[in-house]
């Protein structure tokens, strides 16, 4: 992008042109995310409330100025680099409502899960899905790439866990995604016109986060366009506000490890583990612990089962 294209956004935003810069270091820190992938983008910006997040996606659409929204960072991915604009939602992070009886909380896409947690807990409830990265991630960002965690087998992908959402298109329109006509007569007859394809080849299995779930779209799932914008990225629009279900937190987990003579031998018992309904269930091989044993030593590692690969499995 020219420098006089990086002026005439400032000059459109105004007195929020505050949020944006261009500096080196500012270009190098958002260059990264949690992947292997560098794009240095030609500018960042930090909203500071939401009225100045809808002032730069305008203002970066009048210029042509591609965005890519960013929670923390936390994707494996690359989902949070880009060469335009990088839109850092973190600021945004207030939760606005808990709703304990309709268990929904409606939240900023900046917001940290680990804050929502603690949030519903006094309610006795909890969000689903809890990444690893769950003390810095923010919902925005878990809204973006579907995120899971290892409890998504009790509780389901973000996708199964997203109510509604307040989205910006590229085209600037602000869309509550729950409201009637939201999806769209084309994205209707998009979906129409392969109902073969989508029903056979898209949500085979509670994982598949890739790319577009158009089976969120299907008739008979009543086209949840929702769930659909869930794991698209930021390529169809940007949260500004989401509404996400939460469940009852259980009183009592019980956390066991089983020892299998390698990774494949730990895989073939899951029909066997899978009908006690855990609430979470992750694997490791022997490679790992030995890494950790490494560099943090023997006590790092508490005592394990016999065997090469181990699997942890939470009852609630």
């Amino acid at each position: 992008m020219s420098d006089e294209r990086l002026d005439d956004l400032r000059a459109l935003l105004g007195g929020h042109a505050a949020c944006v810069s261009a500096t080196r270091l500012d270009r190098a820190l958002y260059s990264s995310d949690a992947s292997l992938y560098r794009v240095v983008p030609r500018a960042v910006a930090r909203p500071r409330a939401t009225d100045e997040l809808l002032a730069v996606l305008d203002a970066a659409r009048r210029v042509s100025l591609p965005v890519t929204p960013r929670g923390a960072g936390t994707s494996c991915a690359g989902n949070a680099v880009g060469p335009g604009l990088v839109v850092d939602v973190s600021r945004l992070r207030t939760v606005h409502g808990i709703d304990p009886d309709a268990r929904t909380a409606t939240v900023d896409p900046g917001v940290v899960q680990e804050s929502l947690q603690r949030a519903a807990a006094g309610y006795g409830l909890r969000f689903g899905p809890d990444p690893s990265t769950s003390t810095r991630c923010t919902v925005g960002g878990m809204v973006g790439n579907n995120a899971c965690g290892p409890r998504a087998l009790g509780y389901g992908t973000t996708a199964a866990n997203t109510v509604d959402a307040e989205v910006v298109t590229g085209a600037g329109e602000v869309v509550t995604l729950s409201r009637p006509g939201a999806v769209g007569e084309r994205l209707q007859a998009l979906v129409d016109a392969h109902l073969g394809t989508v029903r056979t080849e898209l949500g085979r299995f509670s994982r598949q986060v890739s790319g577009y779930s158009l089976e969120h779209l299907l008739p008979e799932r009543g086209r949840d366009v929702a769930r659909f914008f869930v794991g698209t990225e930021g390529t169809l629009g940007v949260a500004t506000r989401l509404t996400v279900r939460l469940v009852a937190d259980p009183q009592h987990r019980v956390t066991v490890a089983l020892g299998y003579a390698s990774m494949a031998e730990a895989a073939d018992a899951m029909p066997v583990v899978l009908p006690s309904r855990p609430t979470a269930c992750e694997g490791l091989d022997r490679r790992i612990v030995d890494v950790v044993r490494r560099r943090l030593g023997e006590r790092a590692v508490p005592p394990l089962p016999r065997g090469d690969g181990w699997v942890f499995v939470e009852v609630s």
